[in-house]
């Protein structure tokens, strides 16, 4: 009889907000979630079928960007340019893949003498992503998203 009113003498010293439990609701649970996520990052970045298998993040993000850039090339030396100087010069690609996979140029930084001496070098490198093989976009926890790369294109001409 000790033991049992001992224990309920015990009990009573306890509050009961130590049994209650607090309702979380959806908003707070997403707010939490939306905290903890790192936005500039991406779960799997896009990917031609060639690089899907791939899964590590730097590997991933190295087979795309070695495809789309050996494509580049490829396409601009088909264009077979004519310059009257010598060129070596870097332009940078914004490339942004939507989240359905579609390619477009977002911006372009070109110096002016590339554009002096091939004065057609937007619409080469607009053409060449409008040629782009099927792009698998970007996800982030499953679901597809935007992403824009800043691709560097070495021009040498001589």
């Amino acid at each position: 009889m000790k033991k049992t009113l001992l224990f309920v003498f015990l009990l009573s010293l306890t509050s009961c907000e130590y049994f209650e439990t607090r309702k979380v609701t959806s908003e707070e649970i997403l707010s939490e979630e939306t905290k903890e996520l790192n936005w500039q990052e991406v779960d799997q970045y896009p990917a031609f079928e060639e690089c899907r298998e791939v899964l590590e993040s730097d590997a991933a993000k190295a087979c795309f960007g070695n495809k789309v850039a050996s494509y580049f090339y490829a396409r601009l030396e088909s264009k077979q340019p004519v310059v009257t100087e010598a060129l070596n010069d870097t332009l940078y690609l914004y490339l942004k893949i939507s989240e359905k996979g579609i390619p477009a140029i977002d911006s372009m930084e070109v110096d002016s003498l590339v554009v002096a001496q091939l004065p057609e070098i937007r619409s080469w490198l607009t053409q060449s992503v409008d040629s782009l093989p099927k792009i698998y976009p970007a996800t982030k926890r499953g679901i597809p998203v935007v992403t824009t790369f800043k691709m560097p294109i070495v021009i040498q001409a001589e």
